[in-house]
Order: C-alpha cells, then structure tokens, then sequence
C-alpha cells in the first residue's frame, strides 16, 4: 500500500488559477474522494497526481517519495477515465491484458490468470471474449476497472467513472468498487461531483471549490459539521441562518431577523447556524418557527416539505407530511451547528 501526499501545489494555465496551495494526504489504503462543482480543480488534482498534468509549484509524493518529476509509467497507478476509454477492436480479456504488455502481472501469476481473476473480480467471468460493443454501460465500466487494476498498482485513480449511467445502476456499481477496493486494500483517489456518491462510499472526503480545499473529514463530519457556508450549502439539503446577534441564557439563543433560534453554544454575529432538514419537525422544539408550507413532495421513505419563513425558504424532511399550508417548525439547540465565518 502507498500514502498518496500533496503539499502546496498549484497549477496555472495561462492566467487561469486552476488549483492554489493545495494540500492533501491520503492514507494508505484509504478511500478518499475529492467531490466540487464543475471547475472546482478535481480532476486537474487527480491528473498532477497521475503525473498527467504537471503542478505549477508543490510537491507530490507516494509513499513520502517525490514523484512530480516521474512520468505516469513511472508512478505505479491505475487509472478509469469518465469515458472508460476501452480499446472497440480488443476482446474484454485482450483490454484487460493491456497494461501486462508493458509489465509481468503480480505475484509471479500469468498472465492469463491474472485476467480471469480480475473477471472474476468484477462479475464479468464468461465474457472474456466479448467485444465492448455487447457490454452495457455498467460492464465496460468494470472492465475499464478490472484493466486499471491489472499491473497491480499501488495507486488506484477513478475520474466520475460513473457520471454517464443511470441512477439506478450508479448506485449499484459504487457499493461494487468499494467492496473490491476493501477487498485489495488500496489506496484509492476518487473524483466525482455527485455529493450522495462521496458521502457513500469514502473513508474521507474533501470538498473543494474555486481550486481550493474547503474542508477534509469523514463523510459524517462533513455533513453534519461543515466548516464553512460553501460546504454547508453544497453538501446536502440544509437551512442556513445569518446571526445577528446573542441573547444570554440556556441554552444561548441567536437572533435571526429578529427572531431568537436557540444555539449549542454562544455566537457571534455574522456566524451562520445550519440546521438540516431531517433534524427539523412540525410536532414542536426548542426553537419554533411559524411558516407557510409551499410545496411536499413524496420521497417513499419521508416527506420533504419546501416552506417560506419571514420570506426565506426552508426544507423540513419527516415522515408525515404537514397538515395544512400554515405550521409550525420546530428543532432543539443539540439540531444547531455553528458555522464560524471568522475562521
């Protein structure tokens, strides 16, 4: 297993700043997922990585070697691209066997096994000899995973290998290549833009956005903990509150236009309170809300209700839906975490 670290890279193109003091460590073995909008510089990391691109300034090591010098033949990775990118004249034995050609399979297996164990791998034993013109997309996203993994890499790199199939499938394939990356215990960089997928499947996750890191931590500590508004409001439903001001006693209450929103701990104007949809009710709190209810839509396994408080949206997530157009929506201080905006 190799530790993949980045320390204050950059990378400029042009006059455009694609990535800026970029600093990362994932831990060997870990799966770790780099998740942004669209240009947020995920998949420019994943590539100086790869040693597909080149850092503008800072250093990039494997298993604390500086390798931003070393082409990608020389960095021991296996990349799957969006597009998989698999080889239409090869049989999916012969795509598999690619990445052999430049080097002897691991632990002194032939070549042969080595592909019919990968197949296996990846649910695919029997179809060796099909084109990838007969496979759906789900199974040439796995033969461009089982062809990645082939010279045995100690880096695995994957670039929203899944952006392009159905909710349904994506779903599915993702708890897959997170079993098989558990299962070979290595070290994984995932890029995708689907924040449900991150959440899912990493061990730690960062977000980024505008080049930079907003936040590093567990998927939990993300969501229910996030560092900063950016974070709070791309990661998941939320409702977010700019503080005006404190009122003392227990618990502490925030002013919110006018309006006191009890709070884990004492606050400071311009700090933001985010409360999630699912912590919020309509059967009472510490805090209560009277708002209209606009909109509730039918999820199968809860309500969520699109309500307007004092002309600002929320989201309340329950497992009755609200009677009425007008309620009440409550939540408790323990519900409240305390974006910082000073920090």
């Amino acid at each position: 297993m190799t530790s993949v670290r980045l320390h204050g890279v950059d990378k400029r193109f042009d006059d455009t700043v694609a990535l800026e003091n970029v600093s990362l460590d994932v831990r060997d073995g870990e799966f770790f997922t780099l998740v942004g909008p669209s240009g947020c510089g995920k998949t420019t990391t994943l590539r100086i990585v790869a040693g597909l691109e080149k850092p503008s300034a800072g250093t990039v090591e494997f298993g604390g070697v500086d390798v931003a010098g070393r082409p990608p033949e020389e960095r021991d990775v296996g990349i799957v691209f969006q597009n998989y990118a698999l080889f239409p004249h090869m049989t999916v034995a012969e795509n598999v066997a690619y990445g052999l050609r430049f080097r002897d399979p691991p632990d002194g297996t032939t070549t042969e096994n080595r592909v019919d164990d990968l197949l296996d791998l990846v649910d695919l034993a029997g179809m060796d000899e099909r084109t990838p013109q007969e496979l759906s997309g789900g199974q040439q996203q796995r033969v461009a995973l089982a062809r990645a993994l082939a010279p045995g890499p100690d880096v695995l790199l994957l670039d929203e290998p899944m952006s392009a199939l159905d909710a349904r499938l994506r779903e599915r394939l993702r708890r897959q290549v997170r079993e098989i990356q558990q299962s070979l215990s290595i070290t994984t960089l995932y890029v995708t833009h689907d924040q449900a997928e991150a959440l899912a499947i990493s061990d730690r996750i960062a977000i980024m956005n505008e080049g930079h890191i907003e936040q590093v931590g567990t998927p939990e500590a993300v969501y229910r903990e996030p560092e900063s508004r950016f974070v709070a409001e791309f990661v998941g439903d939320n409702n977010l509150f700019d503080v005006e001001a404190m009122e003392a006693g227990k618990p502490p209450r925030a002013v919110v236009d006018g309006t006191p929103i009890a709070a884990p701990a004492t606050v400071r104007a311009g700090d933001v309170l985010s409360v999630r949809p699912e912590t919020m009710g309509f059967d009472g709190g510490e805090t209560t809300l009277e708002v209209t209810v606009e909109t509730v839509e039918f999820l199968g396994d809860a309500y969520k209700s699109y309500c307007r408080w004092e002309g600002r949206p929320l989201v309340v997530k329950t497992e009755r839906p609200p009677e009425g157009t007008e309620a009440t929506v409550g939540f408790d201080a323990e519900d409240v975490h305390i974006v910082r905006t000073d920090r």
